[in-house]
């Protein structure tokens, strides 16, 4: 059975490009769409008597945002098969639901009725921090939303951690017919002595070196899974968030792991995953990586 691709759509601008976006990318790998709009109106509906003729006026537009949103989907690309749900629950907890049985769940950055701006909606920040499949949240100029730019950029920490989210970017780029660029970012510790400049310009290249081995380490397998696929490694000094941050803007999507501890509710996102998803400049996908 193929899992579908779950996107969350609420009616606004943002959730509209997550649909576009998401039909797209159903497309690219053969698969259903799934879109839902979560509505607690629904919930209410269900408790009233059964004679009741009145319909909030909530529980209508619940109904025309998934009706509109499935039509959309279906005038973009008439070959992917869509089907819409108002589910009765609050957003997060009705994408959350979703992820077990989920290819990929798509979210906008912000809802309705949110100011416009580069922050994160809390939605779509605890579905990327909970979830257990991967969540892309669609943000970004055209450009990259679009995939103009032919390239994936994954992440990587520690090469064992960080195996999902390569495996989930070199996928991505060999459906696209994209490169991709694996960053690793170095730092040497503020609290390591380096007085002579020849010392310093050891240690720098130790760092690199270490750097990229590791990304040797992580990238190997994958490469020689998917030969086809241009793999570049890009060892880098600097803060990862900033790294990376800077590498989104040349990016059709960024990639980066989420550790997902078992039995532990609470978010689980990385300093790195949090300030993608609020200042990425292309969409980011958040893979879980268990810990």
């Amino acid at each position: 059975m193929e899992l579908p691709l779950v996107v969350g759509v609420d009616g606004s601008d943002s959730s509209l490009l997550a649909v576009d976006w998401a039909v797209d990318e159903a497309a690219r790998h053969g698969l259903p769409l799934r879109l839902v709009h979560a509505s607690l109106w629904e919930r209410y509906e269900r408790a009233q008597p059964s004679f009741s003729t009145d319909r909030p006026a909530e529980a209508v537009m619940a109904q025309h945002i998934i009706a509109s949103c499935v039509e959309r989907a279906r005038l973009r690309d008439p070959e992917v098969k869509a089907s819409g749900e108002v589910v009765p629950e609050d957003a997060a907890s009705a994408l959350l639901q979703a992820a077990p049985e989920a290819f990929v769940l798509v979210t906008g950055v912000r809802g309705r009725g949110r100011v416009a701006g580069l922050l994160l909606g809390s939605v779509s920040l605890a579905v990327a921090a909970r979830a257990a499949c991967p969540v892309v949240v669609v943000r970004g100029a055209a450009p990259n939303r679009q995939g103009d730019l032919g390239r994936v950029v994954v992440g990587v920490g520690d090469p064992v951690r960080s195996a999902g989210a390569v495996r989930f970017a070199v996928r991505e780029a060999e459906t696209r017919g994209s490169a991709v660029t694996a960053v690793r970012a170095w730092r040497i510790p503020a609290q390591e002595p380096v007085n002579h400049m020849l010392i310093a310009d050891d240690a720098a290249r130790l760092r690199e070196e270490r750097a990229a081995a590791g990304l040797d380490d992580a990238l190997s397998e994958v490469a020689r899974d998917h030969p086809q696929v241009d793999i570049r490694r890009r060892p880098v000094e600097g803060p990862a968030h900033e790294v990376l941050l800077k590498a989104s803007a040349e990016a059709d999507l960024v990639v980066v792991g989420a550790p997902r501890r078992h039995g532990h509710a609470g978010l689980q996102l990385g300093r790195v995953a949090h300030a993608l998803l609020h200042h990425s400049a292309c969409p980011v996908a958040v893979v879980p990586e268990p810990v």
